[in-house]
């Protein structure tokens, strides 16, 4: 199969089949295709409605969620299901075109790149979410090293091999170009993308998801660097606090054995050698006991699917 579209939703009902119609006007007679909508826990009728659409369109297929789980679970699970050689992503809010599909299919067939990120040159969007938005891009540049202007951008495509290779989790879709990265797909682009005004129903952003999204961040690039290795920074750690302690500790008792000194247990830095040796075993713990959890990790992402079609 050329293509899967994979299209991650909550609450969506009066753009879908807008967005159905769409998607097949542009991709039917050129590409062997499927359409995968992922109901996100949607409460207002979207799931009858992809019912209706998989009975006019044999290219859709549904998941359902039994309950709300987020767009990295979503998108999680819509990758695992897909089978075209090549994925697409869009938002159901008829915010991103499908007349940009032939350009991201090209940009990963024809000139062979590993993964093309949409760039939203010009927004439709408050100021309470394009700013948290340039706040969030211009720190991720910062920490991943690649050169993207819009990391959350959903209009997104992918090699095959890419997204059956990462796990996203959390709020990690915000970041799934880093993650290919450092899976070792370094062939990454960028391509300018339509924006459109949203045309029915209300945006999801709040200023939680730029919360989680910074969190994730910091979380991300302690996994890039040490996920397969813990010990590595727990373990310096630990030793230097130890060390540290120690030899505050070794002093002070030098100190009490051959000047004679008193009242050492009265000295702020005899706590502090304490705290030190306490603190620098922890750590070493921690990394060690890192290390035996992430050599028997189990799978993270389980979630509770109520229908498919």
């Amino acid at each position: 199969m050329d293509l899967s579209i994979v299209i991650p939703l909550k609450n969506e009902v009066e753009s879908l089949p807008e967005l159905e119609a769409w998607i097949r006007r542009v991709c039917e007679g050129k590409y062997s295709y499927e359409i995968l909508f992922i109901d996100d826990g949607s409460t207002d009728g979207s799931w009858k409605v992809i019912e209706h659409l998989k009975s006019i369109n044999p290219a859709v297929r549904g998941i359902k969620f039994r309950r709300n789980y987020g767009k990295s679970a979503a998108l999680h699970t819509g990758f695992e299901a897909t089978r075209g050689n090549v994925v697409i992503t869009m938002d159901a809010d008829l915010q991103d075109s499908p007349d940009e599909i032939p350009d991201l299919y090209r940009l990963i067939t024809e000139e062979g790149y590993d993964l093309i990120s949409g760039w939203k040159q010009k927004r439709h969007d408050p100021l309470s979410k394009t700013l948290p938005t340039k706040l969030f891009n211009a720190a991720t540049r910062g920490m991943s090293g690649i050169y993207l202007h819009d990391f959350n951008c959903g209009l997104k495509s992918y090699r095959s091999d890419v997204i059956k290779t990462i796990e996203v989790y959390g709020e990690m879709h915000r970041y799934i170009p880093v993650l290919a990265k450092w899976a070792g797909f370094t062939k990454i682009g960028e391509k300018v993308v339509e924006h459109r005004a949203r045309k029915y129903g209300t945006t999801k952003f709040g200023w939680d998801r730029f919360i989680n999204g910074f969190l994730d961040l910091v979380s991300i690039s302690f996994v890039g660097k040490f996920g397969k290795r813990p010990m590595h920074l727990f373990g310096t750690l630990g030793v230097f606090s130890f060390l540290i302690g120690f030899i505050v500790l070794a002093w002070l008792t030098y100190d009490k054995l051959v000047n004679a000194s008193w009242g050492m247990t009265e000295r702020p830095m005899f706590y502090f050698g304490i705290l030190a040796l306490i603190v620098g075993s922890q750590l070493f713990l921690t990394g060690f006991l890192a290390e035996m959890v992430n050599r028997n990790s189990s799978i993270r992402n389980s979630y509770l699917i109520e229908k498919e079609v």
